[in-house]
């Protein structure tokens, strides 16, 4: 049997109303979300945080010197080019050593003399023919002549200028044929993997300052490069005029990239803790209170605002001392727009790896599929 039309148009009239109420439900829900604000969030960190302490600080070489001469001698050869790197030992410059050669031969000719001499008294004494006493006598000449050889080799070497250490030789400012004199600056010797960073504090920071804490230094010579390293020694005295302390730190100097005598921007790490970490950005100041604004992902994306107690800054970052947990997502970027109770619409999470660059870019491109 067939139902009545009447019947079937009932039904077909009915079907027509719930797919309508469906669809405006969907569409509601759609303006709905499309009505939410979108923001960018950040998660509260637990990170290493410290105190900074800003000095301005002077390099210098792990080891220096001014290379010269200690006699008064004609240059003979010249072993090195400026700006060569050369290790300890090596001989740099030879100066002309003739007349030392001449009286080392003559006193070695000596030594022969006076060992054949005492090789025939010992002889002699065994044979008893010979007496103790001219034995002595002979040991006696041969340790004096021993001890002139000596002498003229120390003469010799102080012809033979030598590197004292490892490092990299400055502007070589002789040729040979040049007369030297005791004094004169043949060159310089710098070692460089390793460098002195020495700079002043206030004396009123002395009780924070230990040995081992770290530092990061800056110089304009490189702009975009941050270089680290570790206290190694704290003044013994307060500087009466300025009220200071002198610090000096070391810092890795593999690539020789850091020269002594360069200007660096110091910040020393104090009190070196960990901390609850945020972007400066989630703050909403007002009056001597701040805010953040907590998306609540169980009440989807509810915000929430909540007052909270800050530490120390550094730039683009604040400690948070109290209101927040580690972990809980806070609205970053889009904090202007939304109020609490506001459902926001979570467009990414910045961190180390994503930048908000990349999360606008990633939300253009899937509005563009869409």
């Amino acid at each position: 049997m067939y139902a009545p039309i009447s019947t079937v148009s009932h039904r077909i009239v009915c079907l027509a109303s719930v797919l309508c109420v469906a669809t405006l439900f969907a569409a509601s829900v759609d303006a709905q979300e499309r009505n939410r604000t979108p923001v960018i969030g950040t998660q509260v960190e637990m990170s290493q945080w410290s105190d900074p302490l800003e000095a301005l600080g002077t390099l210098r070489a792990d080891e220096s010197v001014t290379i010269s001469a200690t006699v008064t001698e004609m240059v003979e050869t010249v072993n090195f080019r400026s700006g060569d790197e050369v290790a300890a030992g090596d001989l740099l410059i030879q100066l002309a050593d003739g007349e030392e050669q001449a009286q080392l031969r003559s006193a070695q000719a000596q030594r022969d003399e006076r060992q054949n001499a005492l090789s025939r008294a010992t002889q002699m004494q065994s044979r008893n023919l010979g007496s103790r006493a001219d034995v002595e006598d002979n040991q006696a000449q041969l340790r004096q002549i021993e001890a002139q050889i000596d002498e003229i080799d120390a003469r010799l070497m102080d012809h033979k200028i030598r590197a004292p250490f490892s490092g990299v030789i400055g502007f070589r400012n002789i040729s040979p044929g040049t007369l030297v004199t005791p004094g004169d600056e043949l060159t310089t010797l710098d070692k460089l993997d390793v460098v002195k960073l020495d700079f002043s504090v206030p004396e009123s920071f002395l009780s924070t300052l230990e040995r081992g804490q770290q530092i990061v230094a800056t110089t304009a010579a490189y702009d975009e490069q941050t270089f680290s390293g570790e206290v190694t020694s704290i003044g013994t005295r307060i500087d009466p005029t300025t009220r200071s302390v002198m610090i000096r730190a070391e810092i890795d100097n593999p690539d020789r990239l850091l020269r002594p005598g360069m200007l660096m921007i110091t910040t020393l790490e104090r009190q070196v803790r960990d901390a609850l970490v945020v972007p400066e950005s989630v703050l909403i100041p007002r009056g001597e209170r701040q805010y953040v604004l907590v998306i609540d992902s169980a009440d989807d994306n509810r915000i929430e605002q909540r007052e909270v107690s800050i530490g120390e800054r550094r730039v683009g970052q604040v400690e948070i001392t109290g209101g927040v947990t580690e972990d809980e997502l806070l609205v970053s970027h889009g904090v202007q727009r939304v109020r609490e109770g506001d459902q926001v619409e979570l467009l990414g999470i910045a961190d180390d790896e994503t930048s908000i660059r990349e999360i606008l870019q990633r939300h253009r491109a899937d509005e563009d599929d869409t």
